[in-house]
């Protein structure tokens, strides 16, 4: 048996960090893009549903970030694929079932690779995030099956909603300056 050394290990398990991260930085573009045709094809609460299963994606993400850099990696910007723009919203729900079900798959792959290079903290990592990641994906599929079940009713039914999310988007300025707008700028 050969023993691979425990610096190899930590690549083997930031390359597959890094894969996920990528995954992840797709998905945050795709779902944005989508969140935004969405609500102008005024389907808001299904707008309002994207954009926080995009903040979820965020907060994996910056997940997988953290345990590069713990592992003396450097997290990648790149996003695994080209974002589909434009989808028509009988299109939207299946594409990203299908995309959260191969990230599944994969991230099953990457917790036992993990495990396979001695980093149970990444393998865990995994597991946390695919649970997740079947939340997202049994809600596009159940938006799918009622979408080609019910087409037009349910279409009718969901258009015109309003898409708050009930976010306050509070970036590093308004953090602190206490909420409000900063002085002295």
């Amino acid at each position: 048996m050969v023993e691979i050394s425990r610096q190899k290990q930590k690549e083997n398990v930031v390359e597959v960090l890094n894969n996920a991260r990528s995954h992840e930085l797709h998905a945050i573009y795709q779902y944005m893009n989508q969140h935004y045709n969405l609500e102008n094809m005024d389907y808001g609460d299904w707008a309002a549903k994207v954009k926080l299963i995009a903040v979820d994606e965020m907060r994996h993400a910056e997940m997988f970030a953290d345990r590069i850099k713990e592992l003396g990696g450097e997290p990648t910007s790149d996003p695994a694929a080209q974002t589909q723009k434009g989808q028509k919203v009988e299109v939207v729900f299946r594409f990203d079932a299908d995309l959260e079900d191969a990230t599944i798959a994969s991230y099953n792959d990457y917790a036992r690779i993990c495990k396979e290079n001695g980093d149970h903290i990444s393998s865990k990592i995994f597991e946390a995030i695919m649970e997740e990641e079947q939340i997202h994906y049994n809600y596009f599929e159940n938006v799918d099956t009622h979408i080609k079940n019910l087409d037009g009713t349910y279409l009718a039914q969901i258009a015109g909603t309003p898409s708050a999310t009930g976010l306050t988007t509070q970036g590093f300025v308004a953090r602190q300056a206490g909420g409000g707008t900063p002085t002295g700028a």
